[in-house]
């Protein structure tokens, strides 16, 4: 199997919620973020090759993705291979978003308010990240690759308003302070033809 589209992301965590269920384990909590929140959410229209934990939850309070609990590692594997999915299919990729030296744990600021729910079963709830942390998360990844990519596509079909990516720019640059970074967010912005907002920063 290649790509996941939203039927398959939900069959995926359904799956999964099911296996945590007979394993007898403690409810588990996993904010995602990337191309699966956003088709889950339906805020574009494409596939994505996997999902992406940016962080676990602990009674609303964020804690580090990593390290996974075992029994979550466990049900994955069973998962990918009764849909024939590639290893890493569940992974925590952006996790170093989170860094406790950061304001806010180095989300921005109202993210978890914004998470919207989805159980999948009784001992699984996935908490998607909203469009308007997607426009910081996606700003920060289209400018750290410095080059055309499919975080620049989702970040345009998120139509972004100006104060939007403003409030993103600013976020991002907590997160790489380097003038070189600056340097990408401004091509970035001039990319989509957005000039006006590094003006402001």
């Amino acid at each position: 199997m290649g790509d996941f589209e939203e039927q398959q992301i939900k069959k995926a965590l359904r799956l999964l919620g099911q296996l945590l269920e007979k394993l007898a384990q403690d409810h588990i909590s996993l904010a995602v973020c990337g191309g699966s929140a956003l088709i889950a959410l339906g805020l574009i229209s494409r596939a994505t090759k996997d999902i992406d934990i940016v962080a676990r939850m602990d009674n609303m309070e964020l804690i580090p993705a990593n390290p996974l609990p075992p029994s979550l590692i466990e049900a994955a594997k069973i998962v990918a291979l009764e849909m024939d999915l590639p290893e890493g299919w569940l992974n925590t990729g952006p996790a170093d978003i989170m860094n406790r030296q950061l304001p806010g744990s180095g989300f921005p600021e109202g993210f978890v308010d914004r998470l919207l729910r989805m159980d999948f079963g009784s001992s699984l709830s996935v908490y998607w990240v909203s469009r308007l942390d997607q426009v910081h998360f996606k700003l920060y990844a289209a400018a750290d690759q410095c080059a055309p990519s499919r975080h620049l596509t989702d970040l345009r079909a998120l139509r972004p308003t100006d104060e939007e990516l403003e409030a993103a720019a600013r976020w991002a640059r907590l997160h790489d302070p380097s003038a070189g970074f600056m340097v990408s967010v401004r091509l970035l912005l001039h990319a989509m033809e957005r000039d006006d907002v590094y003006d402001r920063l």
